[in-house]
């Protein structure tokens, strides 16, 4: 039964980021793109603070380490990757953008080996990421002679976001914090909150209330601070538990299957040939690059189920 759970939860996490996208080009319409960030997690830090004070041992951090994990959480897991994803989103598909986010765990393994020199990537892993990589220029087609076009320029600041995201988790696991998760998370949404608003004040971004309103702005802005923020993590979390990372990072590849399906259905996108090669060129680069362990995994389903 409990195998079964993991699995749905799994479904349905995937379910939830996947579709994430969908609302971030649906509340692209009405919102500016940082503000828009902004909002969300000025309302998810919120909900995950509250989530922090009730469930964890601790609701605050305390030491110096401690603080230091929530600014790079702050900074690069919220702040940055989601002002390079949303400012992106603009100008490509919500289906695009996911591809391209997939690309998160083979950066994270390459920024993992490279900060830590005991730790180095052979030959074959190098090959892996190289492959992630040429997946991320199979999709954004840079061409030499218009390397400024609007269409490459979202995808690399796309891909910006996913180098964030990549960057600040494996700087994160560096500080030696016993910080409960759900507390560096909800400081982290806030902190980055904050600093999303700055941005957008830098920015010049207009301020527009009454496009605010708008059913379709509402209803993005509440799916994706709620329902893919806060649910979302609670059942990162649990299965982060349960699975262990390797597992759960396979939610990158199984997501963008709803970001087009869900992109199709209500935005009417359509993934072109040249993004699903490019997929396939980065979930490869994840199989080489993780291969060991998902060569222990199998073995272990394989015991479970004897």
């Amino acid at each position: 039964m409990n195998r079964f759970r993991n699995v749905g939860l799994f479904v349905i996490l995937a379910a939830l980021w996947g579709s994430a996208f969908v609302a971030i080009s649906a509340g692209l319409r009405h919102f500016p793109p940082v503000l828009f960030a902004a909002f969300r997690y000025d309302v998810a830090g919120l909900l995950m603070f509250a989530y922090a004070v009730y469930a964890a041992d601790r609701w605050r951090p305390r030491r110096r380490d401690e603080w230091a994990v929530v600014a790079v959480g702050a900074i690069l897991l919220i702040a940055a990757y989601h002002v390079f994803l949303f400012v992106g989103q603009q100008n490509t598909t919500a289906a695009a953008a996911a591809i391209i986010i997939s690309l998160s765990p083979v950066l994270t393994t390459g920024f993992a080996r490279a900060l830590m020199p005991t730790d180095a990537l052979s030959a074959v892993g190098v090959v892996g990421v190289l492959l992630g990589l040429v997946g991320v220029a199979v999709i954004t087609q840079p061409d030499p002679s218009n390397l400024f076009s609007t269409d490459v320029v979202a995808k690399l600041l796309i891909f910006g976001a996913a180098t964030s995201f990549a960057l600040g988790g494996v700087l994160t696991r560096r500080f030696d914090s016993d910080l409960p998760i759900e507390t560096m998370e909800a400081w982290s949404m806030i902190g980055g909150a904050l600093l999303m608003h700055a941005v957008s004040i830098a920015m010049g971004e207009p301020i527009d209330p009454s496009s605010w309103t708008h059913p379709e702005a509402i209803g993005a802005l509440a799916y994706l601070a709620v329902v893919a923020s806060a649910i979302g993590f609670l059942i990162y979390f649990d299965l982060l538990e349960r699975l262990g990372a390797v597992e759960i990072n396979m939610v990158s590849y199984v997501a963008p299957v709803f970001t087009a399906v869900v992109g199709w259905l209500y935005l009417g996108e359509v993934v072109d040939t040249t993004t699903l090669v490019g997929f396939g060129f980065i979930v490869l680069g994840f199989v080489i690059v993780k291969r060991r362990t998902l060569r222990e995994e199998l073995v272990h389903a394989g015991q479970w189920r004897r």
